[in-house]
């Protein structure tokens, strides 16, 4: 039974008074995975301080271009070609989302997807924060065989009635939420909330998808921001940043959280300068870049831990357009 799973809800003084005013809980269905990849269908459910259902909303999107793995999200051409379009749903959209917590499962995807389709729209989403209920299953230490949502709803006995449909999704996602939201409450626990930064700069050029096996229809799966085959750093690395001086060739440098320009822009200009792009964090690492260094992502973690020095996209930026040259080798 659900009662047993859950924690008794705590009473109206005990509530964390740090908790977010609303949720708006979300799923989106896309086209694919990749950064050129665009939404078709969009659900939200917006959900009250303690997790309860207000309403919800639902809307197919027309992507003018092939809907993709149609035998996973059943949404062919035909019934998208007279679909509104992004730039038409975007402000209900954003009425569904405007001072809420976005919330979704594997959060960070479904915020890109909506961030890239407002910047082609030249919008912003009025989002300024995220909420993962992975990560938020993770901190509750929920006893899970895996982390889909498939696993989450019946932890809580929730019924899914149609797996793939955004609203469907939705539904059992602010049905698994309440109960999460409700625990974290009880037990004082902080929620694991990042930062949202609207895209200014992207690109639609189609990501690499090398390595990955065709499904039905040519449709070829990849995950989120497919691995990328740099060239290897040609310069050794100097060491670390020190604050007031130049970066300089050959430092490692990596990157977490979201950035106004687009990541894959980010570490292509990196890279272009002569630094070496590291996708994760050592103490050989040189510098991180976050535009949010009190979060808890395992980077920013590590970085304390290994006293790695820390500056955001915009001190970056500048750092980037005067990088000092590599020594010359003897």
């Amino acid at each position: 039974m659900l009662e047993d799973r859950t924690t008794a809800a705590p009473s109206a003084t005990a509530w964390p008074t740090a908790y977010p005013q609303g949720y708006a809980v979300v799923d989106v269905e896309t086209t694919g995975l990749a950064r050129d990849d665009r939404i078709i269908s969009a659900a939200v459910y917006r959900l009250d301080a303690r997790g309860e259902v207000e309403d919800h909303w639902y809307t197919l999107v027309n992507p003018q271009r092939d809907p993709g793995p149609v035998w996973i999200h059943g949404l062919t051409s035909e019934v998208l070609r007279d679909a509104p379009l992004f730039p038409e749903v975007a402000e209900e959209f954003a009425a569904r989302l405007d001072g809420r917590v976005l919330v979704a499962h594997n959060a960070v995807f479904d915020w890109q997807m909506i961030a890239r389709e407002y910047a082609r729209a030249k919008r912003e989403a009025p989002v300024r924060q995220r909420l993962c209920t992975i990560a938020l299953s993770k901190a509750l230490e929920l006893p899970l065989p895996n982390h889909k949502l498939e696993s989450l709803a019946a932890h809580f006995g929730v019924v899914q009635q149609r797996a793939h449909h955004a609203l469907d999704d939705a539904r059992v996602l602010a049905e698994a939420f309440r109960p999460s939201l409700l625990a974290a409450a009880a037990g004082g626990l902080r929620l694991p909330l990042h930062e949202c930064r609207p895209l200014t700069e992207w690109s639609d050029a189609p990501a690499p998808r090398i390595g990955h096996q065709a499904g039905p229809g040519g449709y070829r799966s990849a995950g989120w921001r497919p691995s990328r085959k740099r060239p290897a750093c040609p310069y050794p690395n100097p060491g670390r940043y020190e604050e007031g001086k130049r970066l300089k060739q050959g430092m490692r440098v990596a990157f977490s959280g979201d950035t106004s320009v687009e990541r894959d822009l980010l570490e292509d200009r990196a890279t272009e300068a002569g630094l070496h792009v590291a996708t994760s964090l050592s103490r050989l690492t040189s510098l991180l870049v976050t535009n949010d260094p009190d979060s808890g992502t395992s980077k920013v973690v590590k970085a304390r831990q290994f006293g790695t020095p820390v500056v955001d996209e915009a001190a970056f930026g500048q750092l980037l357009a005067d990088v000092e040259p590599a020594d010359a080798t003897p």
